[in-house]
């Protein structure tokens, strides 16, 4: 039982491992497994966007979870 535990974690960490260097590597323009992900404030879904907030309220309101 030990015996797997253990392979277990050095697969685990060498794994890891083999994902960090990965990204060095990469030809220039490749992004790798996950890209990157901004939020631009003035969006519909952004959290402090007017619109966001107006329709977070609107759809709380219609369910009763606030006293409109």
């Amino acid at each position: 039982m030990a015996k797997r535990i253990r392979m277990f974690l050095v697969a685990a960490i060498l794994g890891a491992c083999g994902l960090e260097l990965s990204e060095r590597f990469l030809p220039p323009g490749v992004t790798g497994f996950v890209s990157t992900v901004e939020a631009v404030v003035g969006r519909p879904l952004t959290p402090v966007s007017v619109s966001g907030v107006a329709r977070r309220t609107a759809r709380r309101c219609s369910a009763g979870v606030y006293n409109c």
